[in-house]
């Protein structure tokens, strides 16, 4: 078995009693279907298009918002170098731990706290900058000034030549973006429920 295979694997084995994945996320929506944003997690294809522009050879450090039950996890770490690591960040305590218990990977830190605080995050890994970042956090449903905190806040904290990749089921998105971020690609991703509008802003 390859190492990506092997990933993969260690990302879906669960013990007796721990929920599945997709009972895990439906069980975090109805908790807080305000953070989650979505019913159902993303679709591979969507997983796919979302992480192809990522210069993987160059990522020493991904951090993602909102990992939930860690449907991108596995991908990500598939597609990382052995020496870069992922920093997934979420507000759900319940996520977090589910996280811990379910990756086991030296790369991959599960972060109980707010995508606001990511410099301070990404400092106490050890790093000055992050790569990239991936969110799928719902922008328009947040409170007041949270989106456009997280939005600033990740500018900052993305070395140049990075991006903040974004998918969203509101276009409303780019409206947090633009302020900060002057070279913006978008596609549609009909395969997915529901489809998502994909973002990928650019730090020239």
């Amino acid at each position: 078995m390859n190492s990506s295979a092997t990933s993969a694997v260690r990302l879906r084995k669960r013990h007796a009693g721990r929920p599945s994945p997709w009972g895990m996320f439906f069980r975090g929506f109805l908790k807080h279907p305000v953070m989650v944003g979505s019913v159902m997690p993303s679709s591979d294809r969507l997983i796919s298009r979302m992480l192809a522009p990522v210069d993987w050879a160059n990522c020493k450090v991904f951090v993602e918002y909102g990992p939930g039950v860690g449907t991108f996890c596995g991908h990500i770490l598939d597609r990382m170098a052995p020496d870069a690591q992922l920093i997934a960040i979420d507000t759900n305590p319940d996520f977090v731990g589910y996280l811990r218990d379910g990756v086991h990977d030296s790369r991959f830190s599960a972060v109980h706290g707010s995508a606001a605080d990511v410099e301070q995050i990404v400092a106490d890994h050890g790093a000055a900058s992050a790569d990239f970042v991936l969110s799928g956090l719902p922008f328009s449903t947040l409170p007041p000034g949270v989106g456009e905190t997280i939005a600033e806040a990740t500018h900052r904290v993305i070395r140049p030549g990075g991006a903040f990749l974004v998918y969203q089921f509101n276009p409303r998105v780019k409206n947090f973006l633009t302020p900060h971020f002057a070279r913006i690609d978008q596609a549609m991703e009909w395969w997915n429920v529901p489809p998502a509008q994909l973002w990928w802003a650019w730090k020239d």
